[in-house]
């Protein structure tokens, strides 16, 4: 297969999105199948040097909403050579430019929504939540409605996405992701990371990877760790992550007021061997996220035998929970501090079982290659129906952007 992943940006600080594009792709075109991507970005992007597929970058994106003139032109003359669009997420200009060029198309394009239909942006931002209203009926609603089929990660999130919106259509499916094996270079991950970060070696190390967000509850992990494993200094505390939205300062003040500052090591956004790294020294992973789609990083850390602790916001907990790959409790600081208590009660040998089944879990359920097998198949699927329902002897003809 011939396949386009369209997506905003390919910037890795952009988070699980884009780095399932590459592990998906990477999978993909080992099994010879074509992948590609189309973002939004300028050419000239630092990002892009390194990035390990085929890149058209049709930016540079204008404004709030990543507008880019050059990007359904760009479509409109080249999506004939491929058999399906993959369309990754919403709410910016790349969905509802693909949808302009592929709701008359014989190319089938699904969408995956990444959890950019959680009620939670409801409930939290209300204002934006209006605004999007605003934008739903002839924008978003209508590239999910035409879309092939919408793709979501888990049950739980495909149950929420039906909350956000009362004008609501779509093929849904249901495909678990992932991340890849991750067997390899253990202890030069390992030194790497503690080269990086000498003062580290000989800490028992909590770990919150991801952005530095408030839907994350990065808050929540600095006053639970303050209350249940201040008192002990062989505990330290990794946060890992890009500032996004300009909050690291706040909860630098936050730390400070707790008296743990000289207790937090702040990372910036780690990548490759320096991310493993993290992840492989850590005794756990902490993410109290009030909203998650899926959690790339518990993926991850499950792989490398590390205990997620995690809220029930993120939405692959049950299956955490129930493999007993990690700990689960609500999204507020009692549950925060639950988790860290909970682990540090157990037994040295309750611990060992703990990471075994997070091995586990992970082989059984989040394993890149089995995604990829459900992934492709439902491609194949779609593109093979929407063949067949076109006669006209000329359907690979370019499409066409209707008038709106």
């Amino acid at each position: 297969m011939r396949i386009l992943h369209a997506i905003c940006s390919a910037d890795p600080a952009g988070g699980g999105p884009i780095e399932l594009v590459k592990q998906l792709g990477r999978v993909n075109r080992e099994s010879g199948h074509s992948i590609e991507v189309a973002s939004l970005d300028a050419p000239d992007a630092a990002f892009l040097r390194d990035f390990p597929l085929p890149v058209f970058p049709l930016g540079p994106r204008r404004g709030g909403y990543g507008f880019s003139a050059r990007y359904v032109p760009w479509l409109q003359a080249n999506v004939a050579k491929y058999d399906v669009v993959i369309v990754e997420g919403l709410w910016q200009y790349h969905s509802f430019g693909a949808w302009r060029v592929l709701r008359t198309s014989w190319i089938p394009y699904v969408v995956v929504t990444h959890g950019m239909l959680d009620p939670w942006f409801r409930r939290k931002y209300p204002l934006k939540h209006l605004k999007k209203w605003l934008y739903w009926p002839w924008g978003e609603y209508r590239v999910l409605r035409d879309a092939a089929a919408v793709l979501f990660t888990c049950e739980e999130e495909r149950l929420l996405a039906r909350k956000s919106f009362w004008l609501y259509s779509a093929q849904e499916r249901v495909i678990n992701l992932g991340t890849a094996s991750l067997t390899e270079n253990q202890d030069a991950q390992e030194s790497e990371f503690f080269s990086r970060f000498p003062h580290l070696r000989g800490k028992r190390l909590v770990l919150f990877m991801g952005r530095i967000h408030p839907k994350k509850g990065c808050d929540l992990a600095l006053e639970a760790f303050e209350a249940v494993l201040a008192s002990d200094p062989s505990w330290h505390f990794v946060m890992a992550g890009p500032d996004q939205v300009g909050w690291q300062s706040s909860l630098e003040s936050l730390a400070a007021k707790l008296r743990i500052a000289n207790r937090i090591t702040w990372t910036g956004l780690v990548k490759g061997d320096l991310k493993l790294g993290a992840i492989r020294v850590a005794e756990v992973l902490l993410l109290p996220s009030h909203q998650e789609n899926f959690g790339i990083v518990v993926a991850e850390a499950l792989a490398c035998g590390v205990p997620a602790l995690i809220s029930n916001k993120v939405n692959i907990w049950r299956e955490v929970q129930s493999d007993g790959g990690g700990l689960v409790a609500p999204d507020n600081l009692e549950g925060a501090c639950s988790l860290l208590k909970l682990w540090v009660e157990l037994s040295e040998q309750q611990k060992l079982d703990m990471r075994e089944c997070a091995r586990k879990s992970f082989e059984k359920r989040f394993e890149i290659h089995q995604a990829s097998t459900t992934l492709l198949g439902i491609l194949q699927e779609l593109i093979q129906s929407r063949t067949s329902s076109w006669h006209c002897s000329d359907y690979r003809a370019v499409p066409q952007v209707p008038s709106d």
